[in-house]
């Protein structure tokens, strides 16, 4: 074995490439988000997050997911890495759904930014003690998607 290879099988799968091979197994399997949160008892959106390499499993949960999906040893190793979070493109995003996302910042993040600072004081909400959720609300004038962001309020200090 050249030093090349041996060099090429130790090293850790891209991120494009773990997701691409999640994505690829969830789907082989059959199963949803929700059929992962119900057999592992983590959220929906954390499993996702996982799948995009934007959070850490421990050795436990990596392995639960290993068996559910029947991922290589290498896929497991990966999950339990630690991410490079918020690794987005620098640009605005040209996803319909997640440019929908941009445009609410846009438009409403300073009255957001206000509003919780007048109820709160000077700081910001956690993105680390932090639970998203998605829920689906029917309507008859068409389902709404409802998402709830709860994040530990963090004030500045002063020194």
């Amino acid at each position: 074995m050249t030093a090349s290879a041996l060099t090429h099988s130790l090293a850790s799968p891209s991120q494009a490439t773990v997701t691409a091979t999640l994505m690829a197994a969830k789907k082989a399997k059959g199963m949803t988000f929700a059929d992962l949160e119900a057999a592992m008892g983590l959220d929906e959106v954390w499993i996702a997050s996982l799948f995009y390499g934007q959070a850490t499993a421990s050795a436990e949960e990596a392995a639960k997911l290993a068996s559910l999906l029947s991922l290589d040893p290498a896929i497991t190793a990966a999950l339990q890495d630690y991410p490079t979070k918020g690794s987005l493109d620098p640009v605005i995003p040209t996803d319909p759904l997640i440019y929908r996302f941009y445009e609410i910042m846009q438009v409403y993040g300073m009255p957001l930014k206000d509003v919780i600072q007048e109820k709160f004081g000077d700081g910001i909400m956690s993105a680390i003690d932090f639970t998203l959720d998605v829920d689906k609300v029917e309507d008859p004038k068409g389902d709404r998607v409802k998402i709830t962001m709860c994040g530990k309020f963090l004030p500045y200090k002063k020194w």
